[in-house]
């Protein structure tokens, strides 16, 4: 088989990013033939050639909405793939996934997308929420396959309408396993409290930052991993929280796995989330969760079992959560354990490249 992966964004990595490097790389070890076209050049497009497959930057595929910077980007990206001649394409994100599909439509050529995030509801409220439905619905039918990355997906793409119900399949993240010399400890003192996360909406770490502020009392350490706009704004309010001498900005990590093996509690602030895979690394690497009660999240964690979940924006509930586990050590090894047990049985890498080409497989047979 024959695939061309398409994905908007060459400066920054993300979930999708890293989700399309793993998805072609596992093409390739299975015999089958791989090229990925990404937006632009950076961080992502360097990761994305960590694959093995060739990757073709593209000049004006870009995130955001410019009529007709998008037109002359939907021409370039038609031409590309018409040179390459895959069997199939597999779109990540809205842009790429928009112009990408209308391109297929025009050369013929099947396509599978994946959203990873709907900008619906709080992720993309009033006007630009309303437009961008509008252009999903348009451009759902043009897809074999809508694969959303968790059931919590899936549904709201139900509800909204944004694509014919059959053609709507749930296939979780997965992530690749790490040798036991990267696993966590979680009940080592003084506790590391982790967050994998670029610096930018949806994820929230001015919320985090407050939380942690209220548990001046207690022991401990937070490491922020991840660049992003925001990351000024994170700084100035550390320092205004006089919490700062006990924040790491650690920046940008293309393997997060060292890191996360270093702590003992991992924490996502965010207002909206589809499946993340921060908290499935965390997971793999035998970590208790601390994350707020959004998307899929609740297909991940289990309040009391792998972790907490919490009110989206609620520093109060936050803090409270983080401060259990902070003092009490036994807690954080019974949930990292049964996050570690829950990562093995359900989000491993193989299972999600499985029935993603099975996906694949049956629409190239329509």
């Amino acid at each position: 088989m024959r695939i061309a992966y398409v994905v908007t964004r060459g400066d920054a990595v993300g979930g999708a990013t890293v989700h399309v490097m793993e998805m072609a790389r596992a093409m390739l070890e299975r015999g089958h033939e791989a090229a990925i076209f990404v937006g632009g050049g950076g961080a992502a497009a360097s990761l994305l050639a960590e694959s093995g497959a060739p990757v073709r930057t593209l000049r004006l595929l870009a995130r955001a909405v410019n009529p007709e910077r998008d037109a002359r980007a939907f021409l370039e990206l038609a031409a590309a793939l018409r040179e390459f001649n895959p069997a199939l394409v597999s779109t990540h994100t809205a842009k790429a996934g928009w112009i990408g599909r209308a391109a297929c439509k025009r050369l013929g050529i099947p396509v599978v997308h994946t959203p990873h995030g709907l900008p619906v509801r709080e992720r993309l409220p009033g006007s630009g929420g309303r437009l961008y439905e509008a252009a999903e619905r348009l451009a759902g039918g043009w897809a074999r396959a809508v694969i959303c990355v968790s059931e919590s997906e899936r549904r709201v793409a139900i509800e909204r309408g944004l694509a014919p119900v059959e053609r709507l399949v749930a296939i979780a993240n997965g992530v690749r396993d790490t040798p036991p010399a990267l696993r966590a400890v979680p009940e080592a003192s003084p506790p590391r409290v982790i967050s994998v996360a670029r610096l930018e909406a949806p994820k929230d770490h001015a919320t985090l930052l407050r939380a942690m502020a209220a548990l001046r009392g207690l022991e401990w350490e937070l490491e922020l991993v991840g660049d992003g706009p925001l990351e000024a704004e994170c700084r100035e309010l550390a320092a205004r929280l006089e919490i700062a001498a006990r924040v790491r900005f650690a920046g940008y990590s293309a393997d997060v796995a060292e890191a996360l093996g270093r702590a003992q509690i991992f924490v996502l602030s965010s207002r909206s989330e589809a499946l993340p895979r921060s908290v499935l690394e965390a997971m793999r690497g035998g970590l208790p969760v601390v994350a707020t009660d959004v998307g899929g999240l609740p297909e991940l964690v289990g309040t009391g079992r792998e972790g907490v979940l919490v009110p989206r924006q609620d520093a109060a509930a936050l803090a409270a959560a983080l401060a259990e586990l902070i003092q009490d050590p036994v807690r954080r090894m019974r949930m990292g354990a049964a996050a570690r047990r829950r990562y093995k049985e359900q989000f491993g890498l193989e299972r999600m490249v499985e029935r993603t080409l099975q996906v694949y497989e049956r629409a190239l047979q329509e």
